[in-house]
């Protein structure tokens, strides 16, 4: 073989690959991947930190169902 890969070969194609996976785990870091939360699911977590009271919550439920009109008939 002509590009024989002996000791100091295989040292560049191991810093090499270094090289890369550490800049790929570096842009997954610096650049993360959006979640984008859902209303229902922020509302179940200000419910449960206590932002909310449980009156609150029904409510602003009711409102993101499409119930709200039902919701306030009752009151």
């Amino acid at each position: 073989m002509s590009w024989c890969l002996n000791g100091g070969g295989w040292l560049m194609v191991g810093a090499t690959a270094l090289v890369v996976l550490t800049a790929v785990w570096a842009v997954t870091r610096l650049f993360p991947t959006s979640v984008v939360a859902d209303p229902a699911g922020i509302l179940d977590a200000r419910l449960a930190r206590g932002e909310v009271d449980v009156d609150t919550y029904r409510r602003l439920r009711a409102e993101l169902a499409g119930t709200a009109s039902s919701v306030e008939a009752h009151r």
